[in-house]
């Protein structure tokens, strides 16, 4: 198969798409031929995406993308829920090769159906911004109806989808973002957008039930200012343990986002009903793949950018008997 290599960690110009054995799969794996991937740019700087689950080096070069939409080849004996054939999409665990690649061998429970609405692109933009949002807002924010919760970034990744699904929820949303996409971030719920660039969105909002910071820094101890008492700033940006105010409560929480079955084929639903949409600026060729990461990748757009592996229809280069051991 052909898959984009990397071989020194923060170092995109060491990526190259070259030929690549097929993944082994383990008793609770998938083969899955990729149609598509989601790029997170700064994923060669992941330690985590650089270590076994031991915590020893793993040996370049390793395959990054970890955000796969595709169709299941082969079916591990202890892999449940998934048959050959079946359309999913799913976030893999970082520790073992990704996505950027024809092949890919994920846990059957990292991946869910599809989304029937959406192109393999599409819903290869989903699950680690779609997981993000929903665990930040759901599983630590604990959002309720009516609640006010600003977002930072509303025109990124992870912010277009806490828009949208913080407006489903019934709250009153307020988002950072450049005065460019704040159209398309009032399109996606936002009822009030605050330019980063010009104003301070202190100087604006106060009383916040939940601050979602994906911008960390000095933006997240000016988020610590405009929580009410008892609310909650919860960010993916700074790796602080969990902190409560004293005083009057606050709380502020980072987490690391997990693969979640459940939780992917719950925003499948919400997508297929109309309730959210994946943004996507730019679809890129696994042959440019090593053009998207690192600082020389895109940054001009909203949302996020996609890798074509396969084009819809391609079918299997091999019989799915011979795939588990020899290289098409």
């Amino acid at each position: 198969m052909r898959a984009l290599h990397a071989y020194a960690r923060s170092d995109p110009s060491r990526l190259v798409v070259e030929d690549a054995p097929l993944p082994e799969l383990g008793p609770s794996d998938v083969l899955v031929r990729v149609h598509a991937s989601g790029v997170s740019p700064g994923e060669l700087d992941w330690p985590t995406a650089w270590l076994h689950h031991d915590d020893t080096p793993r040996r370049p070069p390793i395959v990054p993308g970890h955000e796969v939409a595709g169709i299941v080849d082969a079916v591990g004996p202890d892999a449940a829920g998934l048959t050959v054939g079946d359309a999913v999409f799913g976030y893999i665990d970082v520790r073992r090769d990704g996505a950027d690649a024809e092949y890919t061998a994920a846990r059957a429970d990292e991946l869910a159906p599809e989304p029937v609405t959406l192109s393999h692109a599409q819903a290869a933009a989903v699950p680690l911004s779609g997981l993000t949002a929903w665990q930040a807002l759901v599983d630590h924010g604990n959002l309720a109806p009516g609640q006010r919760v600003l977002i930072h970034g509303g025109a990124g990744g992870v912010g277009t989808f806490a828009v949208q699904l913080a407006s489903w929820r019934g709250a009153h949303v307020v988002a950072t973002s450049a005065s460019r996409d704040a159209d398309l971030v009032r399109d996606l719920g936002a009822r009030d957008v605050i330019d980063y660039r010009t104003g301070r969105f202190e100087e604006v909002v106060s009383e916040m039930d939940l601050v979602i910071d994906t911008v960390g820094g000095e933006t997240w101890e000016r988020s610590w200012r405009v929580l009410r008492p008892g609310g909650r700033l919860v960010s993916i940006a700074v790796p602080r343990p969990p902190g409560r105010d004293p005083v009057e409560g606050r709380q502020a929480i980072w987490f690391v986002v997990r693969p979640d079955r459940e939780q992917l084929m719950e925003l499948g639903r919400l997508i297929d009903a109309g309730h959210l949409r994946p943004i996507i600026s730019d679809v890129v060729p696994l042959a440019r793949g090593a053009e998207v990461y690192g600082r020389a990748g895109p940054r001009g757009g909203p949302g996020r950018v996609a890798l074509l592996v396969a084009a819809a229809g391609a079918g299997a280069s091999a019989p799915a008997a011979a795939r588990t051991t020899a290289v098409p």
